[in-house]
C-alpha cells in the first residue's frame, strides 16, 4: 500500500480558450467582400453601409473599399439617447 495520504479534488483547473474577438481591421484599412472587421459577442458596434451583420454578430465587409468608423446617436427601447460606433465601408 501507499505511503501517501489521499490529496483531494482541485477546482480550478479548468480554462477555456480565448474567442480572438475584437477589431480586426481598422479604420482607412483596404477591406474585400466577406471579409471579417469586427468580431464581437453582442452589438457593441453597429453595420452600416457597405457592411452585414452576421447571426453571430461579427461585421463583414458586403463590397471592397475602406472601413470607416462613425460615432452615431441611437435611441434605446427605454427612450435614452447613447452613442454607438457604426462601422461602414465606403
Amino acid at each position: 500500500m501507499s505511503h501517501v495520504k489521499a490529496g483531494g479534488t482541485s477546482k480550478n483547473n479548468r480554462d477555456s480558450q480565448g474567442q480572438r474577438l475584437g477589431v480586426k481591421l481598422f479604420g482607412g484599412q483596404k477591406v474585400k467582400t466577406g471579409q471579417i472587421i469586427v468580431r464581437q459577442v453582442g452589438l457593441t458596434k453597429r453595420a452600416g453601409v457597405g457592411t452585414k451583420l452576421s447571426r453571430n454578430y461579427t461585421i463583414h465587409a458586403a463590397k471592397d473599399g475602406t472601413v470607416k468608423f462613425i460615432e452615431r446617436k441611437v435611441r434605446l427601447f427605454s427612450g435614452k439617447s447613447v452613442r454607438r460606433t457604426e462601422v461602414t465601408v465606403e
